[in-house]
């Protein structure tokens, strides 16, 4: 019994010294292949002569500047192929001379879906020791990193730098030390091109060290005339001719170089308004409150005001535009849409962090910017001197020009103040502040933006920061039907995002019971680095239609379609229970009655100010929301095909 226990161990410690011979040979003639290939990496037929940008883009972000790269590179005459992870073998790696990754770090500090493969063969290679540190020894390797700090400090752009310390354990040789952009700073651009630059010199045979220069004792950075500081040492003073080319209302926060950050001098109070930012939408037309507001004349205003047509609340609602104000008094969004119209170049975050200005400043600020704004369209063709002086009077304010107007603390001191001077409040919400949906004070209309009917696309969509953003979205719609003035659902259709949705939706109707259901089709704004949208995405006004009316149906006469703005897009439901009387609608608003029941200080309810809606705004009806009392205006256009669009 003994002597067969002792041949059982001796077979298997054969076994065991065999497996280890057999290795170790295996790991000595690989790596001597892999040496052989670095030191002299032209006399392998498996080494590729043409570097690779590989791009793991979520939104279109990392892509978009991946292409840019591409670009440049060509045009200063390297040879590079752009990569689709998705559509490569991993295994290949080790033959290529040359990669270049930009990576977007997506939920959880996870890498998105295109770029798992790729990301985790990095990381299981890295830590199987059958592998071994030489791997990625022939290959020059640089990463660029997108990101945002809004989803915390150590998940920004973690998968950029987690793939650059895999390629380093696999032996690969980094050109230049990994790049950072954040998509919320205003940053991004700048950021990444400076990083092209230092890849383009490396490529040229030129020295890293060139382009990401030395810290000197006081911790100064000279580089191409500008000044970069150590987080630790003194502000630098702010260069205030830097214009960005922006169309957004927007706060910058410092940007990081290569763990040095460029500041502005300040007296420590954090604003979301930069004077960088500032002097660039002074340029573009927009004018700022104090340190987080904002107000820009809407183009119909000007259309009313030249008698060409109003937009899509005055056909619904009877607003008139040429006296509606379109103002914020937060220029902050706890989102970042992937329609957004401002680019998301605005700032975002869950709480109010920022400076605060007084309501009575913002609100008086508003209305002295907006009549400047009014003025400069005297002498236009089309404004007559009663519409002007019409115009210099507002009667009505849209709290949505950009961001999250209920974010901020006063909203609803800033609120009683438009009603007391008798202009009507339109407010829009982004649904994730239930809380203060609830605290809110009477507010003429007040909408909530219904961006997606489940949780999975409203993630897609909205791309909200809170983790629970699903369960604040329900309970915005549940805050909603505590109120007694009037709702609004606003559902924006973007075509193959949304759009297929249509039984989810009607199920969201019963949780908040608004009065009216606003049905729109998105706005193409051109595309930029964080939203990839396309003229594709937009529907037609028929599609809008149809959408609309599918709904109405489904909810079996608890709503049915009463308006239409054609030009907008725009298709609008209301509930029969409470706005249509005797077979006539009374979507629109009489808002001196308004006023009036806001200052007897007693409860009333949305029946208290409504009025009849006219003809011409009822769906149906052949203008397709267009006031007759106003000049249609169709636009020649002189490229083909020619469309026969009609302005108003």
């Amino acid at each position: 019994m003994a002597s067969s226990s002792s041949i059982h161990a001796r077979l298997a410690l054969v076994a065991l010294l065999s497996a280890t011979t057999y290795y170790c040979i295996h790991k000595y003639r690989r790596l001597k292949r892999l040496k052989t290939l670095s030191l002299n990496p032209s006399t392998t037929t498996t080494s590729t002569s043409r570097g690779k940008i590989f791009f793991i883009s979520q939104t279109g972000t990392s892509k978009s500047l991946a292409e840019r790269l591409h670009k440049l590179l060509e045009s200063n005459g390297v040879a590079f192929d752009l990569v689709d992870p998705r559509s490569y073998e991993p295994e290949d790696l080790p033959k290529e001379t040359v990669a270049i990754f930009v990576a977007s770090t997506w939920e959880g500090g996870k890498p998105p879906k295109d770029g798992e493969f790729l990301v985790d063969w990095l990381s299981e290679s890295a830590e199987d020791f059958r592998v071994g540190s030489l791997l990625l020894s022939g290959c020059r390797f640089g990463v660029f990193g997108v990101g945002s700090r809004a989803y915390g400090e150590e998940r920004y752009n973690a998968v950029a730098k987690e793939m650059s310390r895999r390629m380093v354990g696999l032996g690969g040789v980094e050109m230049v030390p990994v790049g950072e952009g954040d998509v919320d700073d205003g940053e991004l651009d700048r950021e990444f091109q400076e990083w092209c630059d230092g890849v383009i010199r490396v490529l040229k045979g030129g020295s890293a060290r060139e382009i990401t220069n030395e810290v000197s004792q006081n911790g100064v950075v000279e580089s191409d005339g500008e000044e970069y500081i150590d987080s630790t040492d003194e502000e630098e003073e702010d260069d205030s001719n830097d214009i960005v080319d922006l169309e957004d209302i927007a706060g910058k926060a410092p940007s990081r170089k290569n763990g040095v950050v460029k500041v502005a001098k300040g007296d420590g109070k954090k604003e979301m308004v930069t004077p960088v930012i500032r002097a660039s939408l002074t340029k573009q037309g927009y004018k700022i409150i104090g340190s987080h507001s904002g107000v820009k004349i809407c183009r119909w205003t000007k259309s009313q005001l030249r008698g060409r047509g109003g937009c899509y609340k005055h056909s619904f609602y009877g607003i008139e535009s040429h006296r509606c104000m379109e103002t914020t008094p937060s220029l902050a969004c706890a989102n970042k849409c992937v329609f957004c119209w401002r680019h998301h170049t605005n700032p975002v975050g869950k709480s109010w962090q920022w400076k605060m200005d007084d309501p009575k400043e913002i609100v008086k600020g508003a209305l002295d910017l907006h009549t400047k704004m009014i003025k400069q369209m005297k002498g236009v063709p089309g404004v007559t001197p009663e519409k002007l002086q019409e115009g210099l009077t507002p009667r009505h304010c849209a709290l949505s020009l950009v961001g999250e107007p209920i974010m901020y603390p006063e909203i609803n001191a800033l609120v009683d103040e438009l009603h007391g001077k008798r202009i009507s409040t339109f407010l829009v919400t982004n649904a994730q502040f239930p809380e203060k949906i609830l605290m809110m004070k009477p507010i003429t209309q007040l909408y909530v933006s219904v961006d997606a009917a489940t949780k999975e696309s409203l993630k897609a969509i909205d791309r909200p920061l809170f983790a629970d953003f699903w369960e604040r979205f329900i309970d915005s719609l549940k805050a909603l039907q505590e109120k007694q003035q009037r709702t609004v659902y606003r559902l924006t259709l973007v075509k193959g995002w949304n759009t297929e949705e249509l039984e989810a939706y009607f199920n969201l109707f019963s949780i908040g019971k608004p009065d009216f259901i606003e049905i729109k089709g998105v706005t193409y704004c051109g595309t930029s680095a964080t939203s990839k949208l396309t003229m594709e995405n937009v529907p037609w006004h028929t599609d809008v239609k149809a959408f609309s009316e599918a709904l109405s149906l489904k909810s079996k006469g608890e709503y049915e379609v009463a308006c239409e703005h054609a030009h907008s897009c725009c298709v609008l439901l209301g509930r029969t229970d409470k706005f249509k009387v005797d077979g006539k609608w009374f979507t629109w608003i009489d808002y001196e009655k308004f006023h009036d029941l806001v200052a007897s200080g007693e409860l009333f309810t949305s029946r208290d100010y409504m009025a009849e809606t006219p003809s011409w705004a009822v769906y149906g009806a052949e203008e397709g929301g267009f006031d007759p009392e106003q000049l249609r205006y169709k636009k020649e256009r002189h490229h083909h095909p020619k469309p026969q669009a009609v302005l108003a």
